[in-house]
């Protein structure tokens, strides 16, 4: 139990920390603020036994009493306050925390699975540890800080009766360490049910088309239901796990309660108790009953909190690639791979490729699906961490930057743009955020995009769908272009930027990418023969290497993929129906 609490306070970092360790300390305070009602209670009661001898002493005690109760209150309203702040806090910081930390993570992390765990973590489990874990944490911690001060008075006023409180919080704390340590493995795969849910259920969403487009409606509905049944099933296996603990539990507590009053009572009928300590020990007894059991209600769910907190220590410590490079302006924006090969997992997908870029160059990629296009511009940028070789911009190693000084060289635009749930206008200042409308309006202007966005019911301030789901694919494309004009990289990476384009916007779109690549090192991956007719040179990749390099008026001479791309792209053309 207190390894568990060590560790959660741990996790909530210093300022949090220092909040809940004031929490605890107004908790001893209101703690001896509700004991110090038993002796004044006791001092009335001697007051009425003795028949009223002394007026001053039952004034005394009532003051006490009132003094009890308003340290009580204040220390109570007080801990509340700062516990609730620092579990919200905790939630916040973390989840900003775990944004910041993923964005160093080498790319090949995130797939379907992650994403899943991704989600559940920063919403389930930090919704966990933000309300649930705080209530558990501080109302068991207050429950033993309770009982630790109730045992203290009974020591004060009757040892023996303090030796049985002590025996019966001694049992009840073995029979607490025997219900933790049953839930262990059930609370992991509780949580881990817990993620499977919601990793289901968004897959289920995002792919819901797919499944009514080939009638899997049912199949799919079942495979998500079982996900469900088999969470709720683990809920109640630990319900009926923790129950008969529970119960053994809070009779040890009403055991010990019944044992303090009739010993008590046994005291004082053989005349080795006063009457008012003894009717102070049987109150006594009750509190600590109570205590007992605010202790115990809670603390079976205190692995989960343990769970949630590893899971999201799991996310931060994930290795992140070396981001603590220097911030370097580069001299020029040339760009050299030498001899890179790069593996994910135990399959090769770069394999020692070397090529130049000089900057303010177009270089196209091309060659089949799965040979190695999108990999390559990833390490490139710096997404992955080559295996061996370099990537050099200006001369030094992409690795000597800092992630930051970096990133401010490339800008992209991929075949698949997602767009936040903002405005138009802070979309595309996403590229930069201080960036005023004007400045906006023209990087809008010049990326085809101002007259259907000046057409929309509120222009630039129009909110669209997360995902951009209000827009069609070809103003998605050119927001996204604005984007990158916006950010006015030197290198620009065009991932099949206009792969799936209608025709009405192919013209636009164009233009718009003309606008972009002005005067800027570009590295396009393309499947259509007039985007990488003109380029400068061409890198035909295929099973992660470059089989083919040139110019398309000499690789149409060779024998080779290129060839056999142009022709087929030729063909496709010539097709009528």
């Amino acid at each position: 139990m207190f390894k568990i609490l060590k560790k959660f306070f741990d996790f909530c970092g210093k300022i949090n920390k220092r909040k809940f360790r004031i929490s605890i300390a107004l908790g001893a305070v209101q703690a001896i603020g509700e004991a110090m009602k038993i002796p004044a209670i006791m001092i009335v009661l001697g007051f009425i036994t003795s028949g009223g001898a002394d007026p001053v002493i039952l004034w005394g005690a009532v003051g006490v009493m009132a003094v009890s109760f308003a340290v009580s209150f204040i220390s109570k309203m007080k801990s509340t306050m700062l516990q609730t702040e620092g579990g919200y806090d905790t939630a916040a910081f973390k989840r900003i925390e775990i944004a910041r930390h993923l964005r160093y993570l080498p790319m090949g992390y995130f797939n379907k699975n992650s994403l899943g765990e991704i989600t559940s973590v920063t919403t389930n489990t930090m919704e966990t540890l933000g309300n649930v874990a705080t209530r558990v944490v501080m109302l068991t911690t207050q429950g033993l800080l309770n009982t630790a001060i109730i045992l203290l008075m009974l020591l004060l006023f009757d040892y023996r009766i303090g030796l049985i409180g002590i025996i019966g919080t001694a049992l009840f704390l073995l029979m607490n360490n025997r219900m933790q340590n049953a839930g262990k493995t059930l609370s992991r795969q509780k949580v881990e049910s817990d993620t499977q849910v919601v990793s289901q259920t968004m897959e289920y969403l995002q792919g819901i088309s797919e499944v009514k487009s080939y009638n899997m409606t049912g199949e799919r509905t079942r495979k998500l239901n079982r996900i469900i049944e088999d969470n709720a099933d683990i809920n109640t296996k630990m319900e009926f796990t923790f129950i008969p603990y529970m119960t053994l539990q809070n009779s040890i507590t009403k055991v010990t309660g019944a044992v303090m009053t009739l010993c008590s009572l046994v005291f004082y009928l053989h005349g080795t108790m006063e009457l008012m300590v003894c009717i102070g020990m049987i109150i006594c007894s009750f509190i600590l009953y109570t205590s007992l059991e605010q202790a115990g209600s809670y603390n079976a769910l205190l692995h989960t909190v343990s769970v949630s907190v590893d899971k999201a220590q799991d996310i931060l410590n994930l290795d992140t690639m070396d981001i603590d490079g220097r911030k370097i302006t580069p001299e020029n924006h040339n760009i050299d791979v030498e001899n890179i090969s790069f593996s994910y997992g135990t399959k090769k997908i770069i394999d020692n490729v070397s090529v130049h870029i000089p900057e303010n160059t177009t270089t196209a990629i091309v060659g089949p699906s799965g040979g190695g296009k999108t990999t390559l511009c990833n390490l490139i940028s710096r997404f992955w961490d080559v295996d061996q070789g370099s990537v050099k911009l200006g001369g030094v190693d992409v690795r000597e930057y800092s992630m930051d000084s970096l990133m401010e060289n490339f800008s992209f635009v991929f075949q698949n743009v997602y767009l936040f749930a903002d405005t138009i206008a802070n979309n595309i200042r996403f590229g930069r955020e201080s960036a005023s409308i004007d400045e906006v309006m023209d990087a809008a202007k010049k990326a085809c995009c101002h007259d259907f966005i000046s057409r929309l019911p509120d222009g630039y301030d129009t909110v669209i769908g997360e995902g951009g789901e209000s827009l069609s694919g070809g103003e998605k494309q050119r927001i996204s272009i604005a984007r990158a004009i916006m950010k006015d990289s030197p290198v620009i990476i065009l991932d099949e930027a206009t792969a799936n384009v209608d025709p009405e916007n192919e013209k636009e779109l164009t233009e718009a990418i003309k606008a972009l690549m002005e005067n800027k090192t570009i590295i396009m991956i393309a499947h259509r023969l007039k985007t990488v007719r003109h380029a400068d040179q061409i890198l035909v990749v295929d099973s992660g290497k470059i089989v083919q390099k040139g110019r398309h008026e000499e690789l149409i001479k060779q024998d080779g993929i290129y060839k056999r791309f142009v022709n087929a792209r030729e063909m496709a053309v010539g097709w009528k129906l």
